[in-house]
């Protein structure tokens, strides 16, 4: 399987045009060819790309805040994801398992670390864990292989090494061709997004003649949208669904991060955050049915579900529940950019959008700064694919595989996997009622529920339980012990 790593020393300097030459030596001196300098060199490229969705700065080293960088490719695809790897400190207990961290959809790694005060990627390493953060494909610095024309010539895009991966089981699929298999489609489905985004644009600069409305910067708003307008040729491949980060993506990383720290029994710690523990859950009940090991010592789903049916959601108002595709008449939902556009009506008088903060954190948990930096720069993205598999929690037995014919529910109670399942008193997107409707098909040996959150305060929303002001002493100690206690050889 073809890895490329890259040090933090790497990221900051390799994108300069006064060093590219000495690192080209470096690599020859490493025994390391041409043709490797090329691909890291490509994947730099690609890195840049994505750098308005990190607040527009355009040093590569201020992206990934991580102590290392990976990319590992996904078989027979020509995806490669990124994995930021933060160290263990070497003043923390020796511990026996790597700690892998999901996000939800959409999201990239930014969530798990926000800043060095809130940051639970490096709480958990500082607690001696190898913490790996995926970032799934079309999320963050994972990049899509195509053909470029660099200083040293033409580089060809190269087919990764097809490795066996752990299985989890055998999918069928009904899937036509791709969005993007026909020029005429590829044409008009540009064009489309194209048009959407500037009527994007006109909105928000309409929305500044407003008589109440506070004026904004428009900058880092038309910046993320004309990114968005920029990575069409991108976007026009983004023909995946949910089972494609459960059969590919999630297993491609378990195994590169086995190989590299080599815990003794083979197996993963894992923590997901909303679609990131619904990833986990599905794992589990996939082997379950096939009687595989899933290689996981312990699991923490924070604000987590498979039936969101028992709760009153919100996402089922922002979750389309019929083909997104056709509601939109686009094959991806810039939840990104559109986020960027609702935050400052959302954070400025006269607040025409002040309930969608409250989505993500309760008042008062998030820094504003923080705030805004997350939800500017923490959002990607996502195919309608996804978000119509994903509308299936609210059908009868919740969240099904992409042919409608397996309920990733039923199988639960079939694991022995230690699983800690957290919600939030305040969550709107995952109401405790959703995350006990998973939790009860659980065996009672093998799993722990708790809310978070007093009725005087504090609550937590959907963010909070991941990064809010509280999270380093009320729900970070929670999962240390648990996870501590399962951190078997």
């Amino acid at each position: 399987m073809a890895t490329l790593s890259l040090s933090r020393f790497d990221l900051s300097s390799i994108g300069r045009s006064d060093n590219r030459r000495r690192h080209l030596h470096r690599f020859r001196r490493q025994g390391k060819s041409e043709a490797s300098w090329a691909l890291c060199r490509r994947n730099m490229v690609a890195v840049k790309s994505v750098t308005a969705f990190y607040g527009g700065n355009k040093e590569k080293g201020s992206i990934c805040t991580a102590d290392e960088l990976h990319y590992v490719s996904v078989p027979n695809s020509d995806w490669k994801l990124a994995l930021w790897r933060y160290n263990p400190s070497l003043q923390a207990a020796s511990r026996n398992h790597p700690l892998l961290l999901l996000s939800g959809v959409g999201s990239n790694a930014l969530g798990y670390d926000l800043s060095p005060e809130s940051s639970f990627a490096r709480y958990m390493s500082n607690q001696g864990y190898d913490t790996w953060i995926l970032e799934v494909r079309g999320s963050g610095l994972s990049t899509h292989r195509v053909e470029r024309k660099d200083t040293i010539g033409q580089i060809r895009s190269e087919t990764p090494e097809k490795q066996p991966l752990a299985k989890i089981g055998t999918y069928s699929s009904s899937e036509g061709s791709s969005v993007s298999s026909k020029h005429g489609q590829e044409s008009t489905i540009a064009t489309q997004l194209g048009n959407w985004n500037k009527n994007l644009i006109n909105i928000i600069e309409g929305a500044q003649q407003l008589g109440p409305l506070k004026p904004f910067n428009l900058q880092g708003v038309t910046s993320a949208l004309e990114d968005f307008q920029e990575q069409l040729d991108v976007y026009e491949k983004y023909d995946w669904d949910f089972d494609h980060y459960l059969e590919e993506d999630v297993p491609a990383a378990m195994e590169y991060i086995r190989n590299q720290s080599k815990p003794n029994d083979g197996k993963l710690l894992a923590i997901g955050h909303s679609m990131g523990g619904i990833l986990l859950y599905a794992t589990i009940s996939r082997c379950s049915f096939n009687k595989v090991d899933p290689q996981l010592a312990s699991v923490v789903t924070l604000a987590s579900s498979l039936d969101y049916r028992p709760s009153n959601s919100s996402l089922r108002l922002l979750l389309p529940l019929r083909d997104p595709a056709q509601a939109f008449n686009v094959p991806v939902f810039p939840i990104g950019p559109l986020l960027a556009i609702a935050h400052p009506l959302a954070s400025r008088p006269p607040y025409l959008l002040y309930w969608l903060k409250d989505q993500i954190s309760v008042e008062d948990m998030l820094d504003p700064t923080l705030l805004e930096k997350l939800v500017l720069n923490g959002f990607e993205s996502v195919p309608a694919k996804v978000l119509l598999q994903l509308s299936s929690v609210f059908e009868e037995g919740g969240l099904r595989d992409r042919n409608g014919t397996f309920q990733y529910n039923d199988h639960l109670r079939q694991t022995n996997v230690p699983i800690l399942a957290i919600a939030g008193d305040q969550d709107p997107i995952c109401p405790p009622e959703a995350v006990y409707e998973t939790v009860k098909g659980i065996p009672r040996e093998f799993v722990s529920y708790r809310v978070l959150g007093k009725p005087g305060g504090p609550h937590y929303s959907h963010y909070d339980l991941v990064g809010s002001r509280l999270a380093s002493s009320d729900v970070y100690p929670l999962i240390t012990d648990f996870l501590n206690r399962h951190d078997v050889a």
